[in-house]
């Protein structure tokens, strides 16, 4: 039997996995994953991306990061916006979450959302909101998790691999 375990690494242990959530997002991008970033995807690039974009928010208190550990090993993460404009205090917003395509399809996507849920009601939210690909793997997972579908906006983005461009799904869930 599988373990999968949830928690939200402090600002003192932030460094400590900066190059397992940059293994993460690199295999997630190139396995073809829509979430912001464009092939190929290294493990720089995501070192970059949690060290210069994502700890400061985190730290600052912007952002709060989940890290999904399956057995012990970083398996998946997602991150919740809390610091959005003055008239929406009551609102965050759900970005780059993402499973090791080798850890996929174990329950790891639905434990990281049910933490997500409890880190939103923590801070104080009552609205989550995320985009994501419309018809991406994701959206099952989001749907199951309680969002609903406010709206689709074609030609939103590029696919990593940048072939064409793909519409974007808006969700969102009230605490």
């Amino acid at each position: 039997m599988t373990a999968i375990s949830v928690h939200v690494p402090g600002a003192n242990e932030l460094d400590t996995h900066a190059e397992a959530l940059a293994r993460i997002m690199a295999e997630t991008v190139q396995d073809g994953a829509a979430i912001g970033f464009m092939q190929p995807f290294s493990l720089a690039d995501g070192l970059d991306f949690f060290r210069n974009q994502v700890f400061p928010e985190v730290r600052a208190g912007r952002r709060r990061l989940l890290l999904a550990e399956l057995d012990g090993a970083a398996a998946g993460s997602v991150q919740l916006i809390t610091a959005l404009p003055p008239n929406q205090p009551h609102r965050c917003e759900v970005a780059k979450m993402m499973v090791a395509p080798a850890a996929r399809r174990k329950g790891i996507g639905a434990a990281l959302m049910g933490a997500l849920d409890a880190e939103a009601r923590a801070a104080g939210k009552s609205l989550i909101t995320l985009d994501t690909r419309t018809g991406d793997k994701a959206e099952p997972l989001y749907l199951s998790s309680g969002f609903l579908t406010a709206g689709v906006i074609p030609g939103f983005a590029l696919d990593p691999d940048g072939k064409a461009l793909h519409a974007t799904t808006y969700m969102y869930k009230s605490l």
